[in-house]
């Protein structure tokens, strides 16, 4: 009985979304971050796995996913120069 009240509540609430004309920019732009930071830490677990050889290790964490996933692959050479250069 608590689904059938909480997928009614979901279907109701889009429904009111859209006779209501909301706009479905911030979800949008919300959707688009949260691929961005699956995708940046998916590039720090490859960059942990493959760097284990040669001694590279970058924590994954909000803010490095951040960087990574927002940046992209300079973003993640970045961290690695931080991280073997500066943060001894």
């Amino acid at each position: 009985m608590g689904s059938v009240i909480i997928i009614g509540a979901i279907v109701a609430l889009v429904a009111l979304l859209f006779f209501s004309g909301a706009s479905f920019k911030p979800l949008k732009w919300a959707g688009t971050i949260a691929v961005r930071f699956i995708i940046g830490a998916l590039l720090l677990f490859c960059v942990n796995l493959f760097g284990e050889s040669m001694g590279i290790h970058l924590p994954i964490n909000v803010i490095t996913t951040g960087i990574s996933g927002l940046l992209g692959i300079p973003g993640v050479a970045a961290l690695i120069v931080i991280k073997q250069f500066i943060i001894i």
